[in-house]
C-alpha cells in the first residue's frame, strides 16, 4: 500500500507541517526586532570606557552579553573549583560576569571585596565562598542595589530601559541585560540563559507577568569609583 493509500499518515503529515509552520511563523514573528531609532528614543552611553577600547561601558556590557548569547553554552550550573565555568557552560548569573569583563570590570573581585566589607550582613551568607558567590542572583542584586543606578519597573516607560540595563526577576530567580532590539511596542528584548534556543529574545513583558519585576539597575562607575576592581588578565 502506497503513502496515499494512508489518510491516517497523510493526516498526521499534514498536521506535522501545519505545526512546524505556526513555530516558524510565531519564532519570526517574535524575533522581529526595531531599534530605538525607531521610537525616537536616544540611546544613552556611559561617560566610562573602563577597559579604554574605545567603546562605553554600557555597550560594552550589552557586547559582551551578546557574545554569550551567540555562544549558546550549554545550561548547567555546577561549581567549580576556579571559580569560573568554562565558556562553553553557563547559567543566567554567568551573562552577567562576562558581560561585565568584556567592559573590563571583573565582578567577582568587586562582589567578594563588599560581601567582606559587609561584614555579610547585607548577603546573609554564612559562610562566603568566591568560587560561588557572584554566580547567586540574589548577591548579584544585593551589590547592584546598592551600588548600581536603580531604575523604573515599568516596562511601558521605553526610554527608561536602555542597553547594558541589569534586570533582576522574581524572587531572585532570574537575571539577565537589556538589548539593543526593541519589539513593535518598543520594549526591550532581552539578553538571558535559561536553557532556551534564543539566548537574546522578545520576553521582557512575558517574564515580567510571571515572575515580576525585583531590580531594573544601570551600571554608572563614574559614580562609584571606591569599589571598582578592573579584569586583570593573568
Amino acid at each position: 500500500m502506497t503513502f496515499l493509500k494512508r489518510p491516517k499518515l497523510i493526516i498526521i503529515f499534514l498536521l506535522l507541517c501545519i505545526i512546524c509552520i505556526t513555530l516558524f511563523v510565531y519564532t519570526f514573528l517574535n524575533q522581529t526586532y526595531y531599534t530605538a531609532e525607531d521610537f525616537h528614543i536616544p540611546t544613552i552611553k556611559s561617560k566610562i570606557d573602563a577597559n579604554n577600547n574605545g567603546i562605553d561601558d554600557y555597550t560594552d556590557i550589552l557586547l559582551g552579553a551578546r557574545i554569550d548569547a551567540e555562544n549558546h553554552p550549554t545550561y548547567n550550573g555546577k561549581y567549580w573549583d576556579n571559580g569560573y565555568p568554562p565558556s562553553d557552560i553557563g547559567v543566567c548569573t554567568d551573562v552577567i560576569w562576562r558581560a561585565f569583563k568584556n567592559a573590563g570590570y571583573n565582578l567577582r573581585a568587586m562582589i567578594d571585596q563588599d560581601i567582606k566589607a559587609s561584614n555579610e550582613q547585607d548577603y546573609h551568607i554564612k559562610t562566603p565562598d568566591s568560587n560561588i558567590d557572584f554566580r547567586r542572583v540574589g548577591n548579584l542584586y544585593v551589590f547592584f542595589h546598592k551600588y548600581a543606578e536603580s531604575l523604573t519597573l515599568d516596562i511601558s516607560k521605553i526610554e527608561e530601559w536602555q542597553p547594558g540595563d541589569i534586570v533582576v526577576f522574581g524572587s531572585m530567580k532570574h537575571i539577565g541585560i537589556i538589548s539593543d532590539k526593541r519589539n513593535k511596542n518598543g520594549e526591550p528584548f532581552l539578553i538571558h540563559n535559561s536553557g532556551q534556543p534564543s539566548r537574546e529574545e522578545n520576553v521582557l513583558r512575558k517574564l515580567a507577568k510571571k515572575d515580576g519585576i525585583t531590580g531594573h539597575f544601570r551600571w554608572d562607575a563614574y559614580k562609584i569609583e571606591d569599589i571598582i576592581i578592573l579584569w586583570e588578565e593573568k
